[in-house]
């Protein structure tokens, strides 16, 4: 953590934050902070602290929604088998049980299809088209796919099936031959907000749907899993983004359906306080497991049940999936840390690109992600299935690596995500001449200093600044997410009331106080182990780079520092 570079944000102009925090009656930090993130007036404020259905967006503004709503309802209208595709993530199978429930709940003959990772790979295949043509069926919603199924979609239009794609993946040049196409950033599409997670586009379409039908509220009761999909799959909790996933927090705190009541229980936490964060964290990772490691229509079956005793059973088998995913997950990071530290130059390469023939293709991508957490360099993770190496690559903040697979499309066999992550196949023997190639693009687009992580802090703040009403303002920042992070603040010349000390494997607990303020407050820094012999109580202050969450202790909250950094000063 100590090549961290600290970077703090501009002060916005002194008066606008005065203007703003006298309007609200809100500290002058927090004035700024929303000021940084275009808020700029008490209307624009009164918006983000209490959004409303009044910031979402008529759904017929997505280009393809007349003809996707129609065809849905004549669908309907004469009882036609209908296959809802989706993918084995947590955005994937949400979207399949979000327009599954809802088409049931209106009488619709409707399946789910979810593909098998290990087996069939992600989206749609012409093995899964040709199965789903056995069952008779009339119309295919794909959702959180779709938009790069060119042959797949061809040749369901050859057997008669009219497809209907819900995606919000980046389109590649030649769409797809689809009855219609619903995806916010494809070509010639208008609608005002980008960054709708899949199950965002499918509760698009329902609502649509639902509107023509005169139940133009119907779709919102399944909120709870667009909030679980858009927090899981780290969309910008902005615009209406922010009023999807704070809604589905509260219909999941408040009545969550069996599933996800059974889930959070099995995660050892109770419905009620869950955030986005938690999600992120604890929910996602074990809806994901059954997909990386087996069949995910388990997690669909899981959303869909409303029998409790089924839930608790189906979370149950999640919960162990996830347990094994681990030990697959911490052996494969060991191996990957090894062939990073023996094969790779880090000094010379901008870029990390490992393959293993044995590696398990459900765990590859989470391991490509711990290893830019501790390396802080773009990543791409393969392994060898059916004789072709397959992958995840994942990104480091600055570095689009779905542009940089497009300049190495010649070597690759497909491929197909976005700036921060994608996936990727290429031929075995091409991989030495995909790492040099890809490698060479890093060096053409980066600078040393790019592979240098950032820490951007939102403001300086004194202890004395921290009341409960400036916890409570905080709080309502929530749901906290990409384009909306937790404040991330500053503060300078602390100092120990007692030494850290290590918890758990690597974490540091200890408690700060400020400048003889008699304001002290409980830290705990995860992963900054290293400080703990290093800062002397008596002979050293430190600057700290923190969020502030609060927890709950014998029924009360408090307010907790969770450290990011700290940097040691002498006395």
């Amino acid at each position: 953590m100590a090549n961290n570079r600290w970077k703090l944000k501009e002060a916005p102009d002194q008066k606008l934050v005065l203007a703003l925090s006298d309007s609200l009656n809100i500290s002058h930090a927090l004035a700024s902070i929303l000021i940084q993130r275009n808020i700029n007036n008490f209307f624009e404020a009164k918006s983000f602290f209490r959004p409303s259905r009044t910031s979402i967006h008529d759904p017929f503004l997505m280009d393809g929604m007349h003809q996707a709503s129609i065809r849905v309802i004549n669908a309907l209208t004469n009882n036609e088998k209908i296959y809802i595709y989706g993918d084995y993530d947590v955005d994937g199978t949400c979207s399949a049980a979000l327009m599954y429930l809802f088409l049931k709940e209106l009488g619709a003959n409707v399946e789910t299809y979810i593909p098998n990772r290990l087996t069939e790979g992600y989206g749609m295949s012409i093995q899964s088209i040709d199965y789903i043509n056995e069952q008779n069926t009339d119309l295919i919603i794909s959702v959180d796919c779709g938009i790069t199924a060119v042959e797949e979609i061809d040749h369901a239009n050859k057997l008669g099936i009219d497809v209907i794609v819900c995606d919000h993946h980046q389109p590649k040049e030649e769409l797809p031959e689809a009855y219609a196409i619903l995806d916010p950033i494809k070509p010639g599409c208008n609608y005002p907000f980008k960054h709708l997670s899949g199950a965002g586009v499918a509760f698009k379409l329902a609502s649509a749907v639902g509107d023509r039908i005169g139940k133009k509220n119907m779709a919102f009761k399944y909120l709870d899993l667009v909030a679980l999909a858009g927090a899981a799959d780290i969309v910008p909790l902005i615009d209406e983004n922010r009023v999807l996933v704070k809604e589905g927090l509260e219909l999941i705190n408040s009545n969550p359906r069996p599933g996800i009541e059974a889930l959070i229980k099995s995660a050892r936490m109770e419905p009620g306080n869950l955030t986005a964060g938690q999600i992120v964290f604890t929910i996602a990772p074990r809806v994901n497991a059954v997909g990386r490691l087996g069949d995910a229509n388990r997690a669909v079956e899981l959303f869909t049940t409303n029998d409790p005793q089924k839930a608790i059973e189906l979370a149950q088998v999640l919960e162990d999936e996830n347990s094994k995913r681990r030990t697959i997950d911490e052996a494969t990071f060991s191996h990957a840390i090894d062939l990073v530290e023996t094969a790779i130059n880090l000094d010379t390469e901008l870029g990390i690109v490992l393959h293993d023939n044995c590696w398990h293709p459900g765990v590859i991508g989470i391991v490509a992600s711990r290893l830019v957490e501790k390396f802080h360099k773009p990543t791409v993770m393969l392994t060898t299935i059916d004789g072709v190496a397959k992958g995840s690559a994942r990104s480091i903040p600055g570095f689009n690596i779905y542009e940089a697979l497009q300049r190495c499309e010649d070597l690759l066999l497909q491929f197909g995500g976005h700036e921060a992550a994608a996936g990727l196949a290429v031929e075995i023997e091409k991989i030495d001449e995909f790492r040099i190639r890809f490698n060479s693009i890093l060096k053409s687009n980066m600078k040393e200093s790019d592979l240098l992580p950032d820490i951007h802090i939102d403001a300086k703040l004194a202890f004395s600044e921290i009341s409960p009403k400036f916890i409570r303002i905080l709080d309502q920042f929530a749901p906290f997410g990409p384009g909306n992070m937790r404040p991330v603040f500053m503060s300078e010349n602390v100092s120990l009331v007692y030494p850290p000390r290590i918890v758990g494997s690597n974490h540091i607990v200890t408690c700060f106080k400020q400048n003889g303020n008699d304001k002290v407050f409980d830290a705990i820094g995860f992963n900054l182990g290293s400080f703990a012999g290093r800062i002397d109580k008596e002979r050293n202050l430190v600057d700290i780079v923190y969020t502030i969450e609060s927890i709950n202790k014998d029924g009360k909250s408090f307010p907790q520092i969770r450290l990011k950094d700290i940097q040691i000063k002498e006395i």
